[in-house]
């Protein structure tokens, strides 16, 4: 008779070692213990005696990762801790540093810490109810949150359309990309909604509804500032790229209404559907803001889905004084919100708001042992399936922080954009680029010296000659400055309506950390000024 194999018994000591790492351990003083304890109580002080300057290159920093062996045998929980203290947390990025002003990323409230350690020793999974019994009642509640500060419905529409398992307010996101993405599904499933021959492009597809409609092509309209998160969208559902089409901006980088309106003209006569038309409340590049107004009541008027892209910009509405800013956002049918911008809360948490309740039924799915239909699980009508409970942190924003709080965020932010603005413009070795409407703007490195070199070229190819050089030296600085570590700026290239044929590298800053102050600034700019006099460009 032969023998049957059975596995090798793992020893009762092993066994138990594994099980303790399911458990909170009894000794808190150990590695990770000292860790949290030292985050909670001064999270600037260990970050600032544990990352160090920015010395070391990216591809030099990749050897220390080269090894892809996953170990059989297990290591102490130390000896992880003291591999990550060495060699990622030493040489991560100090976004939290208020002389980092290069990207959209902030230092964060301190009460975040130990908020996202109950949410991650919860875990969890807001796919289901299931696994989100308390969770799934806590996001529906933000998203109105989120929809009353956009669209203002009245009190009866809040009380019985957030918790109703019928509708969606919105739908949260681990990021701006994905709620960009979201919104263009709807609005492609509005554009070809089923009919008596086309049960909808859920279930036959983009081709069969333009065949139905007897459309020729479906397309999407943005400024040419519209932020690349768009263009994966138009290619994940099968609109292509080419087919997100890019509108021409004005001298204010917003979107020329003029183009706009002659290329949906252009495109009706050529039977191409228009899928949505997207405005932008804060560009990436330049946080400059749309005519939202105008756009709106042209979407109104034409029947085409109109998205707002604010995930930097909406929280702005926050701000009694600045909130005439965002005006015309309330047309929108639907609005992308980065929470973890200028909300303040860790990275992971993109929202996007429909006004119409209904709407997100469009995209509406299911699954016999998850999200069953007529379920209340928020996974029914979400992109992603197994997401966290982000929407606690945002909940304990808005009532920790509150309005108030908010609005002298957003206040300060924007006013201290006005002022280094102001001092850049003012500055005979730097040029304003671009000025700032909400928090970040642009500019460049410009001496006297080439200064009057562009004022007496005599010709085009003279200027672009000139501002090549030019390139060359923001280039220089932008990374010197990044490799020392001290302060941090970012850079991008934008065309300009007075050297249309060429693209211009700048200085991008990004103003919302509360922490910066105006002589960080200026120490930033001195910097600049002091890598800008060193750079020789030969050719």
């Amino acid at each position: 008779m032969k023998q049957e194999k059975t596995s090798p018994k793992v020893p009762r000591a092993d066994l138990d070692s594994l099980f303790r790492v399911f458990t909170v351990p009894e000794n808190e003083n150990t590695t990770l213990g000292k860790i949290d304890q030292q985050i909670s109580q001064n999270l600037m002080g260990f970050l600032k005696s544990h990352i160090v300057a920015e010395d070391r290159a990216a591809s030099d920093l990749e050897k220390d990762f080269l090894d892809t062996t996953i170990p059989d045998d297990p290591i102490f929980v130390t000896e992880q801790a003291e591999f990550l203290i060495k060699k990622v947390v030493a040489q991560s990025v100090h976004t939290s540093s208020p002389n980092f002003v290069g990207h959209m990323t902030s230092s964060l409230p301190y009460f975040m810490l130990p908020l996202a350690k109950i949410m991650i020793a919860l875990n969890q999974n807001l796919v289901k109810i299931e696994t989100s019994k308390a969770f799934t009642p806590l996001e529906r509640q933000v998203l109105g949150m989120l929809h009353r500060l956009l669209f203002n419905r009245d009190e009866a529409f809040y009380m019985t359309k957030t918790q109703s398992p019928n509708c969606a307010l919105g739908a949260f996101c681990s990021d701006g990309t994905i709620a960009n993405l979201t919104a263009m599904w709807v609005a492609i499933n509005r554009t070809l909604a089923p009919t008596e021959t086309f049960d909808g492009v859920n279930q036959e597809g983009l081709y069969a509804g333009l065949k139905d409609y007897r459309f020729e092509g479906i397309a999407i309209l943005v400024s040419e500032r519209g932020h690349y998160s768009l263009n994966k969208a138009a290619k994940i559902l099968g609109i292509g790229e080419r087919n997100l089409i890019s509108i021409e901006t004005d001298y204010n980088n917003r979107i020329n209404l003029k183009a706009l309106k002659a290329k949906v003209v252009e495109l009706q006569k050529r039977n191409i559907a228009i899928a949505s038309i997207v405005g932008i409340a804060g560009t990436t590049e330049t946080g400059h803001i749309d005519p939202l107004e105008e756009l709106g009541n042209f979407c109104k008027q034409n029947n085409i889905h109109y998205h707002v892209d604010a995930a930097w910009g909406g929280p702005t509405l926050l701000s009694s004084k600045y909130r005439y800013l965002m005006k015309g956002i309330e047309l929108a049918d639907s609005v992308t919100i980065d929470a973890h911008k200028q909300l303040y809360v860790p990275i992971g948490a993109g929202m996007v708001i429909f006004r119409d309740e209904t709407h997100l039924n469009l995209i509406e799915h299911s699954a016999e042992y998850v999200i069953r239909s007529g379920s209340r699980d928020l996974g029914r009508r979400t992109l992603e399936g197994s997401r966290p409970g982000m929407a606690m942190l945002v909940h304990s924003g808005l009532r920790i922080i509150g309005r108030k709080g908010y609005e002298l965020l957003i206040d300060m932010g924007i006013e201290k954009a006005k002022e280094f603005a102001s001092i850049v413009q003012n500055d005979p070795d730097f040029e304003l680029i671009t000025e700032p409407e909400l928090n970040l703007f642009t500019y460049r490195y410009v001496p006297e010296k080439l200064r009057q070199a562009i004022s007496k070229a005599t010709g085009t190819d003279e200027i672009e000659w000139i501002n090549h050089k030019i390139n060359k030296i923001t280039i220089g600085i932008q990374k010197t400055q990044r490799e020392s570590g001290k302060s941090f700026a970012s850079r991008t290239a934008l065309l300009r309506p007075d050297h249309p044929r060429q693209k211009i590298n700048v200085f991008r800053v990004v103003l919302a950390n509360p922490l910066t102050t105006i002589e960080i600034l200026q120490e930033m700019l001195e910097e600049q000024r002091s890598i800008g006099s060193k750079i020789v460009v030969t050719d």
